[in-house]
């Protein structure tokens, strides 16, 4: 095959895959997109975690706890590395994302230092964010790695507008 993608899935993608049904439009239509997505991480991309997801998706109520990650549990999972908190850190220091959430600039950081090609979330209040993204870009490519295109399961559906 050779044209598997690596693909950074991060932590909201798998809530909305795991959780229970939602009949808030918005969150109903991100759930489907991410059911929709799911089957393509076994055919032509090749999915992977932090242990930061890892961690984030056993919080929080036990049993979506362990659909959240059995969801997760064949994927490959990426360590948290200095390099990568260094990373992290430039990323806070150019504005990419507000220095009160560190964890969504490790997301990033420990995919670009892992040569993820893309990073999947539905975070658009600080990671898939038109603003964001070029400052986030900038840090990464200053730091001397290649930045992950940052989008959202929709992206692979063919219907992201």
């Amino acid at each position: 095959m050779g044209m598997e993608r690596k693909v950074y899935i991060e932590t909201s993608v798998v809530g909305y895959y795991a959780g229970r049904a939602s009949r808030d439009v918005v969150v109903a239509g991100h759930q489907q997109s991410t059911h929709d997505f799911w089957p393509l991480l076994s055919e032509g991309l090749l999915p992977y975690v932090s242990a930061l997801v890892v961690k984030e998706a056993g919080k929080g109520d036990p049993e979506l706890a362990r659909k959240r990650l059995d969801a997760i549990s064949a994927f490959s999972v990426l360590a948290t590395t200095p390099e990568a908190e260094r990373l992290a850190q430039d990323i806070l220091d150019g504005c990419g994302i507000p220095a009160e959430y560190p964890e969504d600039a490790l997301h990033v950081a420990v995919a670009a230092i892992g040569g993820m090609e893309f990073i999947v979330t539905w975070n658009f209040a600080h990671i898939n964010n038109p603003f964001t993204k070029m400052m986030i870009r900038q840090a990464i490519e200053n730091g001397g790695y290649e930045c992950p295109e940052i989008v959202s399961p929709d992206a692979f559906l063919g219907d992201e507008t």
